[in-house]
């Protein structure tokens, strides 16, 4: 498997895990998730380096899950954290870890495509695609410039009192799961 083979099966890997069941055959945001993949994820507070792992480690779960030896994944292990990988690891990490419950199945993709929300991103499907903006939004969010109460940032709760700025995006989003999932706020 040569090494574009390969980041190419990563890619689709990530996709499914965020969009089976929500799209039909084919993905409207095709070019919003390259660019998600190509585009560096850059934190900005130290534990926010947490994030930047879990994006990283996210190959090697995809390698077992596939069956493939670690020196292949070491192929695709040659860069950064990319936002795509940070976001779907973060949404597992959220699905597995804090909102498993298996009445209601696996809600991996809500958590991210409330975080594509947030960013203000949900219009950038595959005909409407503005490259400029995408790149805009997402530098804003890697700066911290976004709002206090988190939107243009991954998490959003309106009317809070924390700066959603100042916070590591583990406590964001555990702030988002307890105000807006959890109270319905």
């Amino acid at each position: 498997m040569t090494k574009n083979e390969l980041n190419s099966l990563y890619f689709h890997w990530m996709c499914r895990l965020v969009c089976k069941g929500r799209f039909s055959k084919h993905l409207p945001y095709q070019k919003l998730f390259r660019h998600l993949n190509e585009y560096r994820f850059s934190p900005t507070l130290v534990m926010d380096e947490n994030r930047a792992d879990d994006g990283m480690d996210l190959r090697y779960r995809f390698g077992y899950e596939k069956a493939l030896d670690g020196s292949v994944i070491a192929l695709i292990d040659d860069r950064p954290c990319s936002m795509l990988e940070m976001m779907v690891a973060l949404s597992l990490r959220c699905e597995e870890g804090i909102m498993y419950d298996p009445e209601i199945g696996d809600r991996t993709g809500e958590w991210f495509w409330d975080m594509i929300k947030s960013l203000g991103l949900t219009d950038m499907t595959d005909d409407r695609y503005d490259p400029e903006l995408v790149d805009s939004v997402l530098a804003k969010f890697n700066a911290g410039k976004y709002r206090r109460d988190g939107k243009g940032g991954l998490f959003y709760i309106p009317k809070t009192s924390k700066d959603m700025r100042t916070a590591e995006i583990w406590y964001q989003m555990c702030w988002y799961l307890d105000e807006v999932i959890v109270k319905g706020g």
